[in-house]
């Protein structure tokens, strides 16, 4: 028999003992993630680092994959010769204008999708209107066929928008609903492409918008590409034993495990800026400022145009600036044919490996 895929919300139990057990400790740890962000004492070293950083995992679980270098130099506009690392930077925008838009309307609504979706693809396509969208495993076997009729997929994408916003329309726990609407945009599919992409996009986003994050800094695609095989299982066993349970244990299980990752990572980060918050200060107190700092952990590949437009200085005075910094072995100049950049090394390390 072929399945339909129902209207949210879903006409199941969703709070068992299992998963109102594994809730309190997801919301646990991104309530302390939360609170970390806030030490950060310049939202956007945070909100363009990270990402950066989901957005390369993110894509990797689509098999578009760049390296790290091609993706920093992709972001400061530093030819890489890299079609991956174009289209992990277009996702790192669709997010990042995602985010101004959640954080402006507080709502998420499927124009406000379409909108990240074309930023994402760079392709004005909307939702699919033409039948023969499948899903195929690696051995090229259908595993699901999404809703294939164009009325079909406005009708659900309508009924996802107002479980999205509505509060009123169901009560579960914003956590388990966010479980939820990853589940049903990935069952809809509404895009020829990039549904994943997009799909990962809407959790940070969601979680935003009902306040449990204050900047998208919790994300799941680590998680996921370590753990793809049960996260495509997980997915799939609600299509055919209407297994929710496993579903939502293994999201929140993610988000429990990726906000105890984020809160290392930003505890490294805000050390890091404290040692070079020191040493600058020590030894090139002509140069010091907060700005400075700041600039150089927001841009792990920084070039001389960037801090020209961040501290208001003479091109002459940034090209001194980064020159001296580099001298002191905190970051790496490159020289790229005419154009130099310099690489915060450390903070690379800390991105790539905690």
């Amino acid at each position: 028999m072929e399945f339909k895929l129902p209207l949210l919300p879903p006409n199941t139990e969703l709070e068992t003992p299992k998963i109102l057990k594994q809730l309190a400790k997801a919301h646990r740890y991104l309530a302390e993630l939360k609170g970390t962000a806030k030490t950060i004492p310049n939202e956007s070293i945070l909100i363009d680092t990270l990402t950066l950083q989901e957005a390369k995992d993110s894509s990797e679980i689509e098999n578009i994959v760049t390296t790290h270098d091609d993706l920093y130099k992709e972001n400061i506009f530093i030819e890489s010769k890299s079609t991956a690392a174009k289209e992990v930077y277009n996702y790192a925008r669709g997010l990042k204008l995602g985010f101004e838009i959640v954080r402006k309307e507080r709502l998420l609504l499927n124009k406000h999708i379409l909108t990240i979706q074309k930023e994402l693809l760079e392709s004005n396509a909307g939702f699919r209107t033409q039948a023969g969208t499948k899903l195929v495993n690696s051995q090229g076997k259908v595993v699901y066929t999404p809703p294939q009729h164009p009325d079909e997929i406005l009708d659900l994408m309508s009924n996802f928008e107002k479980f999205i916003n509505n509060n009123d329309f169901s009560d579960l726990d914003s956590l388990i609903k966010m479980t939820v609407i990853h589940y049903q945009f990935e069952s809809i599919h509404p895009f020829y492409d990039g549904n994943g992409r997009t799909g990962r996009i809407i959790n940070i986003l969601y979680l935003v918008q009902q306040g449990l994050l204050d900047i998208p800094v919790l994300y799941l695609s680590r998680f996921i590409t370590q753990n793809k095989s049960d996260y495509y299982k997980v997915l799939q066993e609600v299509r055919t034993n209407n297994d929710w349970e496993s579903l939502v244990l293994y999201l929140l299980k993610g988000v429990e495990v990726t906000a105890k990752q984020t809160i290392t990572l930003i505890t490294e980060i805000k050390v890091l800026m404290q040692k070079h918050k020191v040493t600058i200060r020590t030894e090139l107190p002509k140069i010091y400022s907060q700005d400075l700092i700041n600039n150089l952990f927001k841009n792990p590949y920084t070039k001389i145009e960037y801090l020209e437009n961040d501290l208001k200085v003479t091109r002459q005075t940034a090209s001194n600036y980064l020159n001296k910094i580099s001298s002191l072995g905190l970051l790496e100049k490159v020289k790229v044919g005419k154009v130099n950049y310099y690489i915060n090394s450390e903070l690379i390390n800390v991105l790539v490996n905690v």
